[in-house]
């Protein structure tokens, strides 16, 4: 049986798909998560297509270093694989990267050469590009003879135009690449795949890829016309500790009144903000904060919906009109009453939402009489990138 392994990590955490290699195309076969990777005990659990877990379990890899924790965990994950799917034959791994700069628009065979150019991004995307260049290397170390092929989260929004991408700043700046490129591309791809499915795929459509993690899209003919992340994954939403669109000015108070540097501001942004923050550290998780049913959390809840909703006018007029909006990521797919609250900020647009429909999470949540459809798509980065990386080696 042949097979491909999709890798997808970060600083802490690890996640990877196997997939069959059929002559119909790929079928998933397990998906692996390995979770606090630089802690005590490093959390390994595996589940099949459906969600029925194959395997849970705690990992003590106390005597591995830091630096080596991250091929220590897919050298565990290969270990599990080979024990579980016997005889199994590997014929490529696939990566997600999260920046490709300007040069990358297309999946590609990592090189040695190609790893170097991928290190000029670390700046960029410092919380996540060094950790996929490390899993990269990780996997020439435990397999070198099969072939990586690398997927950038930034290549499905080089369809933009020039000037939708632009800052306002300085022409030499803009020329050394400080402009917007947009995140969560593999998500967005694959969502335009599964609208194919039903002949809604060229429709002007405002994609929600809500989590921790958050974004917006506005895809027209199955292309990127705007986003709302830009040159960083922090613009954008407020996120889970991210705090998405903010006045540059705030920053520079901060740096002048309370003396902050780069680091704590960047602490700031990325870890202390967010959902996180406006709730006053209550969580950074979405269902801790209707839990909570305190003010704090339901004022983060509201502001990230009307963030949505703004953002959502944003996209519609940078396509000319808005014909579908789709909900995808943790909190898109599952969350109800995030949905609710943002039609409901959305009405002006004339979306309208069937209640009964929305509560059950289904596929379909717009009213009869709504003017645009609404959306419910489960995304699945790592089955677009298995399906990047099987038409890269064929």
């Amino acid at each position: 049986m042949k097979t491909l392994l999709t890798v997808n990590g970060g600083s802490s955490s690890l996640k990877c798909g196997l997939y069959q290699v059929t002559a119909e195309g790929l079928e998933n076969l397990c998906v692996i998560k390995l979770g606090n990777l630089l802690g005590d005990g490093v959390r390994f659990s595996a589940a099949n297509a459906s969600g029925t877990s194959l395997e849970s379990k705690t990992i003590d890899m106390n005597a591995v270093g830091r630096e080596q924790r991250h091929q220590a965990a897919l050298n565990e994950v290969l270990t599990w694989l080979n024990a579980t799917f016997v005889g199994h034959q590997l014929i490529a791994t696939g990566h997600r990267i999260v920046h490709g700069g300007n040069e990358f628009s297309a999946p590609v065979t990592i090189t040695e050469e190609i790893s170097s150019q991928l290190l000029q991004f670390i700046p960029l995307a410092p919380l996540h590009q060094p950790y996929n260049l490390k899993l990269i290397e990780a996997i020439r170390n435990l397999l070198p003879e099969l072939p990586a092929v690398g997927c950038f989260d930034t290549m499905f929004h080089t369809s933009q135009s020039r000037l939708e991408r632009l800052y306002a700043i300085p022409r030499r700046l803009s020329d050394e690449g400080v402009m917007k490129y947009g995140f969560h591309g593999l998500s967005y791809e694959f969502i335009v795949h599964q609208l194919r499915q039903s002949d809604a795929s060229q429709l002007k459509t405002v994609v929600c890829h809500l989590g921790a993690g958050a974004s917006m899209c506005g895809i027209a003919n199955e292309k990127s016309v705007a986003s709302s992340m830009g040159f960083t994954a922090v613009e954008g939403l407020p996120m889970g500790s991210r705090c998405g669109n903010i006045d540059p000015g705030v920053l520079l108070y901060l740096m002048r009144e309370y003396s902050m540097n780069i680091d704590e501001i960047e602490a700031i942004l990325y870890k202390e903000s967010g959902w996180y923050g406006v709730s006053g550290g209550i969580s950074s998780e979405m269902l801790e904060l209707h839990k909570a049913k305190h003010p704090h959390a339901e004022e983060a809840i509201d502001l990230f919906c009307l963030r949505i909703a703004e953002e959502a006018g944003r996209l519609a007029a940078a396509m000319g009109g808005i014909e579908q909006i789709v909900f995808t990521g943790g909190v898109g797919e599952n969350d109800a009453d995030v949905r609710s609250r943002v039609v409901e900020r959305c009405a002006w647009l004339g979306a309208e939402l069937d209640a009964e429909a929305n509560s059950k999470n289904a596929m379909m949540i717009n009213s009869d009489t709504s003017s645009i459809a609404l959306r419910v798509i489960p995304t699945d980065e790592e089955m677009m990138i298995a399906m990047h990386t099987l038409a890269k080696i064929h």
